[in-house]
């Protein structure tokens, strides 16, 4: 499938609004012992949790904060093994599966924010491009990595990791990973997240190109 792609912009964040609802921190309040918060302004909400954060040793900040958004998927010995690692790696982009990815970029830059520092700053990418194509185009976060992978150097992480993913020798499982979300923005434009670690805007070789989008057929 042949798409023209032309790359608005991109540019790198600290945060993602709306990850972190109101809710969100009324419950990890009253996790960390400051119970009727729900009692407080809405914008009041965010700066007692940096505080409230801070009353803890960062290591053990981060577990709780951990426990309460992953509980669910990660074990306790994992968990405190990810909390240990927080305070001097970038969790966020060297955690072995990119599936949690997103949500630990989220966890540790409450972290890094509300310490000053003490956790290692990461940095997401949102890019927004325009897609256009002859052919019926199904967009999904496989096509749009495929159609931005074409426009990365050979450094970067992608090229080096996905080779056969993009260009089509192999499944792309992936690709849902490493896109943490997109969405329209007008007609044929979208605006996409992804880690810094996956597409940096210094990566980008070309901002106005044709991609050949090809997908793995399988083994006969």
């Amino acid at each position: 499938m042949i798409v023209q792609v032309k790359i608005i912009s991109i540019k790198a964040v600290t945060e993602l609004p709306g990850y972190w609802s109101n809710d969100d921190f009324i419950q990890l309040l009253d996790k960390m012992s400051l119970p009727d918060a729900d009692k407080l302004k809405p914008e009041e909400l965010k700066d007692l949790l940096h505080m409230a954060i801070t009353d803890f040793e960062p290591e053990e900040a981060a577990e709780i904060i951990l426990t309460y958004k992953l509980g669910d998927k990660l074990t306790p010995g994992q968990i405190q093994t990810i909390a240990h690692d927080m305070t001097d790696e970038k969790v966020a982009e060297t955690y072995a599966d990119p599936s949690f990815h997103y949500d630990l970029f989220n966890i540790n830059q409450l972290l890094f924010k509300a310490f000053k520092g003490k956790f290692p700053n990461t940095e997401a990418s949102v890019i927004v491009l325009e897609m256009t194509s002859n052919e019926d185009i199904e967009v999904n976060r496989e096509v749009l990595t495929k159609a931005l992978a074409q426009s990365l150097s050979e450094r970067s992480i992608i090229q080096r990791l996905y080779e056969d993913q993009v260009t089509g020798k192999a499944d792309f499982d992936d690709a849902e990973k490493i896109i943490w979300l997109y969405h329209t923005k007008g007609e044929n434009a979208y605006e996409i997240i992804t880690s810094r670690y996956w597409i940096d805007k210094e990566d980008i070789e070309n901002g106005e190109y044709e991609a050949d989008i090809l997908f793995f057929e399988g083994e006969d």
